[in-house]
């Protein structure tokens, strides 16, 4: 029986040697596809980038709205209560690489059937102790993988705080839009109230420049905008309702906002890094994934080890509790050294380390997944800036056409140059470019905060 144990062993060792050689090595990392620069970046200049992309927006409103966002937002809570539970995750793995201890007791009384009848207590105290030897390192493996997990819940919350920012960012000027189109609209359907007046007057009254149908198109003119002025009044409670919801208000739509959206200053820097967007929170998250999924595949191509562990128990019972707890010696010991190895369970250890690997191949594919639509997400953002920069040059001069062009048929008309109905055309192209402005300004601003949304922050340098 001394002989049979170091048999044992070494059977044990060269049986799961040869499952392990069956299970290649995990990846820590993947290949980054990142271009040396972004292909939509201008080459103009390599200089130093601005910090604090929020108070670059230019609206000091947003700063104060975005710290209640984050202050009071119970989705972001709930990342941060997720971040806490990883960090209690890594005293959990790291727990198991050291001794395991347990103490136990125990009390019983009898009674005798003896007249008068006789009491007997009696009480045990156990003491146990295990510590499993970790030889191969496939503990301190699934240590390191909880620390991964922590590091992507670290950057899981960092991401959850950056889209909030931008969320909110986004929602709050999105009320704004709102709050200057429902101005417009009424501004519009006081206009056209106007001129509907003017036209019916000057029709009754035989004026040869107004017409039934310039009545009509007059009347058509105030009923689409009383429509419009409803459906504005509607957009504007629910942009407000959606900012309520971010700031973790009740939404019932009342949230008050100014009239002006801010205009962008300066230019995107040029020659943006692509190695910024491995700052981005989702993609540390991604990696971090990458090495936990590598350290428990081999943590699995381990385990086809035997397992080395040190047990010890000692256990004594007395009739006095007192005499029990100051007696040491009197507490019996027995100490044992196990090796367990399973022989054979139809593979299921080497399909596991099998799916572990699998595992380990799938956060590799996500990550180059995640890596590709955020390069497409940068390209497009930037692609964007330089169309929306275009189209303001043209829309101005279109929205300055189209003012001078009211102001010039008001003018005619007064002089009995023109019909009504060139009027009511002059207005209408009127407001249909102040609604495009509006509209184009608030684009713009959106596709700014993709941008800092899709590099991960600020356009400062370095991951």
């Amino acid at each position: 029986m001394i002989h049979f144990f170091p048999i044992l062993i070494t059977s044990a060792l060269l049986f799961s040697g040869c499952q392990f050689r069956e299970i290649h090595r995990p990846q820590r990392e993947a290949p980054l596809m990142t271009a040396e620069s972004w292909i939509s970046a201008s080459k103009a200049n390599k200089g130093m980038i601005k910090r604090g992309w929020l108070k670059n927006l230019g609206d000091p409103q947003l700063i104060k709205i975005t710290e209640e966002a984050l202050n009071n937002n119970h989705d972001f809570r709930v990342s941060a209560l997720l971040l806490q539970s990883a960090k209690e995750g890594t005293i959990i793995g790291r727990a198991a690489r050291f001794p395991s201890i347990n103490l136990g007791g125990s009390s019983s009384r009898s009674r005798s059937n003896q007249e008068p009848p006789n009491y007997a207590s009696n009480y045990g105290l156990t003491l146990a102790a295990s510590w499993e030897i970790d030889l191969w390192g496939r503990l301190r493996n699934l240590d390191r993988a909880q620390y991964e997990d922590l590091v992507a819940a670290r950057a899981d919350y960092e991401a959850a705080r950056l889209s909030l920012a931008a969320n909110t960012a986004k929602s709050w000027f999105n009320l704004i839009t709102t709050q200057q189109l429902l101005e417009l609209a009424e501004k519009t359907k006081k206009s056209y109230a106007a001129n509907y007046r003017i036209t019916e007057r000057n029709y009754k009254a035989g004026d040869v420049t107004a017409s039934p149908l310039a009545v009509q198109f007059a009347r058509n003119q105030v009923a689409s905008a009383e429509r419009n002025l409803i459906n504005q009044k509607l957009a504007r409670k629910e942009a407000a309702r959606t900012v309520e919801l971010l700031l973790g208000r009740y939404p019932n739509g009342e949230l008050q906002s100014g009239n002006t959206l801010p205009t962008l200053k300066g230019k995107i820097p040029a020659g943006i890094p692509s190695e910024m967007l491995l700052r981005r929170p989702d993609l540390v998250s991604a990696s971090a994934a990458i090495r936990a999924s590598a350290e428990r595949a081999d943590a699995s191509r381990k385990d086809l080890f035997p397992s080395f562990s040190l047990t010890g128990r000692g256990s004594t019972s007395s009739s006095k509790l007192d005499q029990l707890i100051l007696d040491p010696e009197a507490i019996a010991w027995s100490t044992a050294t196990s090796v367990a190895q399973t022989l054979f369970r139809s593979g299921a250890k080497t399909a596991s380390a099998r799916i572990a690997l699998q595992q380990n191949e799938r956060t590799i594919r996500r990550f180059s997944s995640q890596m590709l639509r955020a390069l497409r997400e940068v390209e497009s953002a930037l692609s964007t800036e330089i169309s929306l920069a275009e189209q303001a040059k043209f829309l101005t001069i279109e929205l300055r056409q189209a003012e001078l062009a009211e102001r010039q048929a008001g003018r005619d008309y007064s002089e009995g140059l023109v019909r009504i109905i060139s009027v009511l055309e002059a207005q209408r192209r009127a407001v249909a470019s102040r609604r495009a402005m509006i509209f184009l300004k608030n684009q713009r601003l959106q596709n700014r905060i993709d941008l800092h949304l899709s590099l991960g922050g600020d356009f400062k340098t370095g991951p």
